[in-house]
């Protein structure tokens, strides 16, 4: 699973924290997670992800920048979403997820972590 996002939330936080404790107890199912910042300002976004991962205590989900707010190419990263959540298994994608800014709600954020389901089979 992926999560690209062009900034750091409390709703956030509350996602992140669900998938870092699943990551934890699926290990037997090799459930992997990364949270990618997208930004101009690398230096920067690193102290953050830093905090932001010391504050809300997460462990098994890396946090890493992509320097430019598109995102990388490939991954074709709507530019009119905050917040975008792709799960696969293999090259096959179970569930995306994309929000605008100040969309992600922390409804929302409880039915995004609800489909990592869908990559827990």
């Amino acid at each position: 699973m992926t999560i690209f996002t062009r900034s750091l939330s409390d709703n956030l936080a509350s996602l992140v924290r669900n998938i870092d404790k699943q990551v934890a107890d699926n290990t037997d199912k090799d459930m992997k997670s990364f949270l990618v910042l997208l930004t101009d300002d690398a230096d920067d976004a690193e102290t953050k992800l830093k905090a932001f991962a010391e504050k809300h205590g997460i462990k098994n989900v890396p946090l890493t920048t992509f320097d430019g707010v598109a995102g990388p190419p490939s991954y074709k990263v709507s530019k009119d979403a905050d917040l975008t959540v792709l799960m696969w298994i293999g090259q096959k994608v179970k569930a995306n997820h994309a929000f605008g800014k100040g969309k992600f709600t922390a409804e929302a954020a409880k039915k995004v972590g609800k489909d990592t389901s869908k990559i827990l089979e």
